[in-house]
């Protein structure tokens, strides 16, 4: 029996209870399983941790700065695209430890090219910040 037999949510789709009831509760267990995908990376994942503190800073500071919208909506876009990759990061790296604790090449190379696309996102929100906060940065610290 495989992992995903066992999950609670297998069960569940492939003996649909009548009623909305056990939808509900599918519904209801799918978000419970996210937010403890969420505390798992907080809890055990150093690099989310920091992704998120420089993702809130930037909410900060942009909070102080008053940006507009559009400024708004791009800077949540990118933070929550670095978030994403740091998870997916992180998860291909749990299962490639899974599936192979010893050292392999092609492990290597997929860790490494994970790792490669959280620095490029990483690299993007920077500039991406910049190009946002910069002006009314400097402008606000009367340097601009």
């Amino acid at each position: 029996m495989g992992y995903s037999e066992r999950h609670p949510t297998f069960v569940g789709r492939q003996h649909r209870v009548a009623g909305v009831s056990r939808y509900r509760s599918g519904f209801v267990d799918s978000f419970r399983y996210a937010l403890a995908g969420l505390c798992h990376a907080f809890v055990s994942q150093r690099n989310f941790r920091v992704h998120l503190a420089i993702g809130l800073a930037a909410i900060g500071v942009s909070w102080w700065l008053r940006i507009c919208a559009q400024s708004w909506a791009l800077l949540a876009l990118t933070i929550g695209v670095v978030l994403v990759v740091e998870l997916l990061n992180s998860a291909a790296e749990m299962l490639v430890d899974l599936v192979t604790p010893d050292y392999h090449p092609l492990a290597k190379a997929i860790k490494d090219l994970m790792a490669g696309a959280v620095l490029v996102a990483a690299l993007i929100s920077i500039i991406v910040g910049v190009l946002i906060l910069g002006p009314s940065l400097l402008a606000r610290l009367g340097l601009g």
